[in-house]
């Protein structure tokens, strides 16, 4: 990395105008509505499934390990965590970042199915193929087993006769049955060719009132829902667009997702829409059947704010978790390691009460780096909207030219940390690979801030969402947890195919030379444990 030195004179006490107190941060607004999306952070691609009085959402993960993240909820409103049903992904050596990466690709969208006492997750890899999580709880244990054929945005569907189907494809889509071991025993048919622009895909397969459905979506900024139905499972096939929203908002080109009945005959869908560089965020609308087609909102619109559905009981808010003390032996489930993590090079329990990280291999830059710890940013729903993590990081125990700190990664991606130099420690902001400002410190100990704001931070952020979306992301350190000092410049933040996943709160270290270095990470905290 190129250096640039920067005197302590330069550095401004950076004083935050957020206020987070003001942050509201959950969808749930207490009085029989909500407001969408229903969960503003990246869980992209939804599938939902009821099983008794109990919804469940799988989302994509890609190169996120622990992952395929299973959510649960009573009310389709308020979601926590039940299971990461893939731990680490060992079918090759990219997902150990060994000489290669898996970086926008990995598991993509999931179909999530309930038949027969067993919960099933299909899911394709684009560069190993298909593979299968089966499961009797949704907790888990998981059991992941590689298919002989992958299928691309797969759609399981178990007709009533006990055949078992896959619906799959890119702007054709495709119908094979399946044996019981989800090996094909048909050719792929054609079935659909999508006719309204390229980028058909997203498949989800239904039988309702004596129909086959195929829910899926032409993608993009300016997705489009669309629903097709026959007689027969193989077609021919009708088609109708449930959705094109095109009004500028939280729900611009809403797609791609889940139909859903609640238990008093109420029909809602799970779709998400791109958020920009927070990624892609799940919304939750309600669906009206007409003349046999489930059209999407109200109006020909999605709705934002909305009554919620209609479950027979009323449930708590829930709120999912982001901060973290390390005090538990078990990281929590938000977070995932930035590919498979090396277990033997970090620790909750080496110092009871920290998360150490251990220097894994010699790397010139984050991207290459194992054991980088991750989870997602959330943009709340405030005037600021705005997403803050503060972490206390122990680094007396660093080797020569280690690097070590919290970061805000996608492509562009930019950090906050430590690196020791000729036996000194340097407190260093690097944007995209570029030390930007480096000072000397003399502690072992210090507090690291990053704070991302979506765009201009206004309250209705969401009505710029005809683009991709733009956000900064700012860096300071202190050296008590009370007055925080900004460095370096801002990151222009991005959502880059090149990564493909909404930007990502990172803790890591790694080493440029020598192993044997290590830090303690005491504690990890975002807006919704923080105080003015």
């Amino acid at each position: 990395m190129k250096r640039i030195i920067v005197t302590p004179v330069a550095i401004l006490l950076f004083i935050s105008s957020i206020n987070i107190l003001a942050q509201k941060f959950q969808s749930d607004n207490g009085d029989g509505t909500y407001t969408n999306p229903v969960i503003a952070a990246d869980f992209p691609d939804p599938d939902v499934i009821s099983v008794d009085d109990t919804y469940y959402m799988v989302n994509t993960t890609m190169f996120i390990f622990p992952g395929v993240t299973v959510l649960k909820s009573k009310d389709l409103v308020n979601w926590e965590y039940c299971s990461n049903a893939v731990q680490r992904f060992d079918f090759s050596p990219c997902y150990d970042l060994d000489e290669c990466n898996r970086y926008r690709h990995g598991q993509w969208a999931t179909s999530l199915k309930y038949h027969n006492g067993i919960f099933y997750l299909l899911f394709i890899t684009l560069d190993e193929g298909g593979f299968l999580c089966t499961a009797e709880k949704p907790e888990g244990p998981w059991q992941i087993k590689h298919l002989p054929k992958g299928f691309y945005d797969a759609g399981l569907f178990f007709d009533d006769d006990g055949r078992i189907y896959v619906a799959h494809g890119y702007s054709n889509i495709y119908m094979t049955e399946l044996d019981k071991n989800f090996a094909p025993i048909t050719k792929d048919s054609l079935i659909i060719v999508g006719d309204i622009r390229k980028g058909l895909e997203g498949s989800h397969v239904y039988k309702i009132n004596g129909y086959y459905y195929l829910y899926c979506t032409y993608g993009g900024l300016d997705g489009i829902q669309a629903a097709f139905r026959s007689n027969n499972i193989y077609g021919p096939y009708e088609e109708k667009v449930v959705i094109s929203e095109t009004t500028h908002g939280p729900n611009f080109g809403i797609h791609q997702g889940a139909l859903i009945q609640t238990q008093t005959g109420e029909w809602w869908t799970m779709l998400f829409v791109d958020s920009g560089p927070f990624g892609r965020f799940p919304s939750l609308q309600p669906v009206t059947w007409v003349d046999g087609w489930p059209m999407v909102g109200v109006d020909g619109h999605a709705v934002v704010t909305y009554k919620k559905p209609d479950v027979g009981k009323t449930y708590p808010i829930k709120v999912l978790p982001t901060s973290d003390e390390f005090e538990n032996g078990t990281l929590g489930m938000q977070w995932g390691w930035n590919h498979n993590p090396d277990p033997a090079k970090w620790s909750l329990t080496e110092n009871p009460g920290y998360l150490r990280l251990q220097t894994v291999k010699a790397v010139d830059s984050l991207p290459k780096a194992r054991n980088t710890l991750t989870q997602r940013m959330f943009a709340y729903y405030s005037d600021t909207l705005a997403s803050i993590a503060i972490t206390k990081m122990d680094f007396g125990n660093m080797k020569e030219d280690d690097i070590a700190g919290l970061a805000v990664f996608q492509d562009p991606y930019a950090f906050i940390g430590i690196e020791k130099v000729d036996g000194k420690n340097y407190i260093i902001m690097v944007n995209n690979g570029e030390t930007i400002d480096s000072s000397e410190i003399n502690s072992s100990t210090i507090y690291l801030k990053a704070s991302a704001i979506y765009g201009s931070g206004a309250a209705h952020y969401f009505d710029d969402l005809a683009a991709p979306g733009t956000g900064t992301a700012s860096f300071s350190y202190s050296l008590d947890n009370k007055s925080f000092i900004k460095i370096g410049n801002e990151l222009n933040m991005k959502f880059n195919l090149t990564i493909f996943t909404g930007n990502k709160f990172c803790l890591f270290n790694y080493a440029t030379k020598e192993l044997g270095g290590y830090v303690d990470f005491d504690w990890f905290k975002t807006n919704a444990d923080l105080k003015d």
